[in-house]
């Protein structure tokens, strides 16, 4: 996603007729402080609006306001409306005919904003808040309500976005590919649950990072992971060079089925959480420096020697700790392949677990999402709001594309 500049305002030079307008607005409002301003340039805005639409309904009747015409339709008055701007909530009279055939094109009927409110609301959703704190932020700052109704219509809007962006075309290849989970609070047919919202982040031929998808609810198994996978192929992916995840149920079968030749990278960091959670805390510091001579070690023999023997050191205290090591071997050894400056790009999954971090911080502002669909809404506008800081490849690229062109020529 690319970031969009900010645009900055540039007033135009000053005339002699901007003068007199600005002259004429201290005369007419007694002008004193900013607020002064704001409530002058709304009573402004009101009788502007009301001209256009005098005008407007002048040119609709074929006559003036104070001529007579032979035509049967005539002015029948005005009508109060309630209008949202950039200013606050305002009034204005909109003029009516005696056969309701004028429609007014400044403020069209059943249109109640003109102040771009819906950019507003959608920009606080992306921040995390909620519709109940959005709709009293722009009650506080704005002077008018916006139910929570308003806010949930507004961000439905977003839906089709999300649709196309979950089914954009990809590249043909991506060198490495990261999955991994966070668990939201959902409330789903009036049951608050757990949720898991899966994220596969791909680092992309110039070694930039890209959300290629978010997946929200569905439980682990190879089918599962078989169909997000094909889904990726679906929209353009020909190959992954290396895929990296933690221990994800049924996610091995899947990747050999979808693409066999990718390369399955267990997440280091996540083997080394996962055995120390068999642990007492007064050996921790001590099993972990352990654990880092196996995953550092120079290649894949001298790392199976180091396992074999921290296995054996801690087998008496803790004789189930380095399973997974055995059993996950063949997923841990590709590191071994490559230079510890080039390992560090995938052994971890550091890369997602920054973007996690961000999503994470949803939870902060709720507690509980009312819907699936209001997680997903929040996640793909906090990806957009992610993906502006993603202006340049990832660490050390150069020197891990070189090996990754070697090794997977």
């Amino acid at each position: 996603m690319v970031a969009k500049k900010k645009e900055v305002y540039k007033a135009k030079p000053m005339t002699e007729g901007k003068r007199n307008i600005i002259q004429g607005l201290f005369d007419e409002y007694d002008i004193e402080t900013a607020d002064d301003i704001q409530d002058a340039l709304k009573d402004l805005l009101s009788g502007t609006i009301e001209g256009m639409m005098e005008s407007e309904i002048d040119e609709h009747l074929g006559y003036g306001r104070y001529e007579r015409a032979a035509e049967s339709n005539s002015r029948n008055g005005t009508k109060p409306k309630r209008i949202r701007s950039k200013y606050g909530e305002l009034e204005v009279n909109v003029p009516q005919d005696r056969q309701s055939t004028f429609e007014p094109k400044v403020v069209p009927k059943r249109q109640k904003d003109i102040s771009s409110i819906d950019d507003k609301i959608i920009s606080m959703y992306a921040k995390g808040m909620t519709t109940r704190q959005i709709s009293e932020t722009i009650e506080d700052i704005y002077g008018f309500e916006v139910s929570e109704g308003m806010v949930s219509d507004v961000t439905d809007k977003l839906l089709p976005q999300i649709e196309d962006w979950q089914n954009r075309p990809l590249s043909a290849v991506y060198p490495i590919v990261f999955i991994d989970a966070v668990h939201f609070s959902v409330r789903s047919e009036g049951v608050i649950q757990k949720l898991a919202a899966y994220v596969v982040l791909g680092i992309n031929d110039d070694g930039r990072k890209e959300i290629l998808s978010i997946i929200i609810g569905d439980n682990e198994s190879s089918k599962f992971w078989l169909s997000v996978l094909n889904s990726l192929k679906n929209r353009g992916v020909q190959d992954i060079l290396i895929l990296c995840s933690d221990g994800l149920t049924g996610i091995k079968d899947a990747i050999t089925a979808a693409f066999p030749k990718t390369e399955q990278q267990r997440c280091i960091v996540h083997m080394v959480r996962n055995t120390l959670k068999y642990v007492a805390n007064k050996d921790m510091k001590s099993f972990a420096r352990d654990l880092k001579t196996i995953y550092t070690a120079a290649d894949e023999k001298t790392a199976l020697a180091r396992r074999d023997s921290v296995t054996k050191k801690w087998s008496d205290q803790y004789p189930n700790a380095m399973n997974r090591w055995a059993e996950n071997w063949d997923v841990i050894t590709p590191i071994f392949k490559f230079s510890k400056d080039v390992r560090t790009a995938f052994y971890t999954t550091n890369a997602i677990e920054s973007v996690n971090s961000s999503y994470r911080r949803l939870n902060r502002q709720r507690s509980v999402f009312p819907s699936p669909q209001a997680l997903l809404k929040a996640l793909y506008l906090a990806t957009f709001e992610i993906s502006k800081k993603w202006t340049m490849p990832i660490r050390n690229w150069g020197k891990v594309r070189g090996e990754l062109s070697v090794m997977y020529p």
